[in-house]
């Protein structure tokens, strides 16, 4: 069973996509998971932003989102 990885700073349960955008952004060793929310005022572009760019990474094949 996989562990459970919560938002640094609201402590969501994260879904697959916010865990691997996070791994994507900041890289595959980051520590610190954000929910999409969080993601989006943490560097300040808004939720859609960053759907939109979940949707492009799963359409070049990203592997982080799996």
């Amino acid at each position: 069973m996989r562990r459970k990885i919560e938002c640094c700073e609201c402590e969501k349960v994260l879904a697959k996509d916010e865990i691997a955008l996070c791994r994507k952004l900041f890289g595959t060793d980051t520590e610190n998971f954000y929910c999409i929310d969080c993601l989006a005022e943490y560097i300040e572009c808004t939720k859609t932003d960053l759907e939109i760019k979940i949707q492009e990474f799963k359409e070049q094949g990203c592997t982080l989102f799996l």
